[in-house]
């Protein structure tokens, strides 16, 4: 708030920093608004696709191909997601002069989706070595999109909920 030399009364401050305080809640609801829905999409296939390829990449022989080929693949689908999210991030940054923020989010919600998701993605991978049973890719690539699609709804409850 410009005083040009003025000192503000009480009132005023609390104005100025409700005002600030107001202007601090819209930019972490910006910063917290959901992915683009193309986002959104191209990122639930990757987590779906990532525990077969990794599960091709692991398997004690060839399976369905050969193993370079399923390192090719895993590397591809990687830098393309890669390409995309730089994409997304700018495009958001463009559209609303946030960045996109993962600090925003609440950490009972983060901290389970970062250690839990490696874990389930490599498990199932392991799990297929060991067993020769491709039902827990499967099932590790089913589950992993439904984490993606609910972290999504998360993200968009969040958003209305602080818009």
């Amino acid at each position: 708030m410009e005083t040009n030399g003025v000192r503000l009364t009480p009132e005023q401050a609390r104005s100025a920093l409700a005002d600030t305080e107001h202007i601090r809640a819209s930019a972490a609801a910006l910063s917290a608004t959901p992915w683009p829905n193309w986002f959104f999409i191209t990122l639930t296939l990757y987590v779906a696709a990532l525990p077969i390829t990794y599960g091709g990449v692991m398997a004690e022989s060839d399976w369905l191909l050969p193993g370079p080929a399923w390192m090719g693949i895993m590397l591809a689908i990687t830098a393309v997601h890669g390409a995309l999210f730089a994409v997304a991030a700018k495009a958001w940054r463009n559209k609303t002069g946030v960045a996109l923020r993962l600090d925003v989010l609440p950490k009972r919600a983060t901290v389970p989706l970062m250690v839990g998701l490696p874990g389930l993605l490599v498990g199932a991978a392991f799990a297929f070595r060991v067993t020769g049973w491709p039902a827990w890719l499967i099932a590790a690539s089913l589950i992993s999109a439904a984490v993606s699609v609910g972290f999504h709804l998360a993200f968009v409850r969040l958003h209305r909920k602080s818009a």
